[in-house]
């Protein structure tokens, strides 16, 4: 199924509308439109976007949390679903999030659901999104489900965020490292050298290499640069494959240093997922299913997806998380308790909640240990340079 922007006007009222549908082909697109009573003035394929307007339509978890706020909002104020999703239509600034708003609008006037209606934005609104609301709409609390969700929404992007900010520092201080060597080698080791030869003297051993390297870089740049290009490319490529994203994640769970840090996050992820999907009232087995998901990771998925078939076996929860490998021993220890209290979803709530202070906490180790690390590695490399360039020219002023 393709997703295709549209542009159509209502057959009654004549009132233009936008949103976003899903189709085979944009004539069924067109057709789907019709059956809908509109009529089509514009189609477009979204996958034809060119990168500024991928960029401009992209919806973040900004957008998210604000949508989610003021529809809970509405709907607990006691206005009906329709003319809450139009007054948040008329509230939203930004254009992309509008469009999917307005989208939601159409096609609950037209007789779906709202969570039937989310489900043709997979892209905006995953499956706890789905499952939270399709709950709530059940049980006659959307309102709350909807608090949940950017409560949740909010915790998972301040953590996130957190971790970003982890690595933008190690990063700069690489970029800087990177840029201090290309200067060296560019600037300073080429003049080495040419003192060296008007001085008819030999150069050291060190000073050689470095020239060697120096010379290397200014006469094939431009395949080093294709080589990297080539690289970044085949990585992105690859990462998107089933084997690359199976690979990158066993990195995240087993790199040195930042192990202990993914694994905080992905148990938070699914102790909070697990406690919100549990109160809305979802189903053990479907909450494991949408839980594993959130976690986005494949390799601790695949354990929760193991874990469910034993609970569908008759085991209890905590008998079948007990002994995987990345399902860290707090959780099945709490859901333990809560099906002897009766409780298991506050339970790993609280897991949950013991997991994102270990979180903040690894995140500030990490961002404090990595800094001597980078700082001793920046030392070492622009020591060599250094020993390669002006040692030798003190070496030359002494002998004269």
């Amino acid at each position: 199924m393709r997703r295709f922007q549209y542009e159509a006007k209502e057959a009654k009222t004549g009132r233009i509308i936008k949103g976003t549908i899903q189709a085979e082909s944009k004539h069924a697109a067109g057709k789907l439109l019709v059956e809908q009573n509109y009529v089509p003035e514009k189609i477009s394929d979204e996958s034809e976007q060119g990168f500024l307007d991928k960029i401009q339509n992209r919806i973040t978890s900004k957008d998210k949390i604000m949508f989610s706020r003021q529809f809970a909002t509405l709907i607990g104020a006691g206005l009906p679903l329709a003319v809450s999703l139009r007054t948040v239509a008329e509230q939203t600034e930004r254009k992309a999030m509008r469009v999917i708003v307005e989208d939601l609008l159409t096609s609950v006037e037209s007789g779906r659901t709202l969570a039937d209606s989310m489900a043709q934005h997979p892209d905006v609104f995953n499956n706890v999104y789905l499952a939270l609301v399709r709950a709530g709409e059940a049980s006659g609390t959307l309102d709350e489900a909807l608090r949940r969700l950017a409560d949740q929404q909010e915790k998972d992007a301040a953590m996130i965020s957190k971790i970003r900010g982890a690595m933008i520092y190690p990063a700069i201080i690489l970029a800087v490292i990177i840029a201090v060597l290309a200067f060296m080698m560019v600037a300073v080791v080429p003049e080495v050298e040419n003192l060296y030869h008007d001085m008819g003297k030999q150069l050291p051993a060190l000073t050689v290499i470095l020239v060697g390297v120096s010379k290397f870089f200014a006469q094939f740049w431009w395949l080093i640069l294709i080589i990297v290009i080539f690289a970044v490319w085949a990585f992105l490529h690859y990462r998107k494959t089933t084997q690359g994203i199976r690979t990158m994640a066993n990195v995240k769970l087993n790199v040195p240093i930042f192990k202990k840090l993914f694994r905080l996050l992905y148990m938070s992820r699914f102790a909070n997922t697990m406690q919100m999907l549990l109160q809305t009232g979802v189903s053990m087995l479907d909450a494991l299913k949408i839980s594993g998901q959130a976690v986005n990771n494949v390799v601790v998925e695949d354990q929760i997806k193991a874990a469910a078939e034993k609970v569908k076996g008759g085991k209890t929860l905590s008998e079948a998380l007990t002994g995987k490998d990345y399902i860290l021993p707090l959780v099945p220890q709490m859901a333990n308790i809560g099906e002897q209290s009766g409780k298991i979803d506050e339970m790993l709530g609280r897991a949950g909640k013991v997991y994102s202070d270990e979180l903040d906490e690894a995140i500030a180790t990490i961002s404090t240990m990595i800094e001597p690390i980078l700082l001793v590695i920046m030392a070492l490399l622009i020591g060599i340079v250094i020993g390669g360039t002006l040692l030798p020219i003190y070496s030359l002023v002494s002998s004269m």
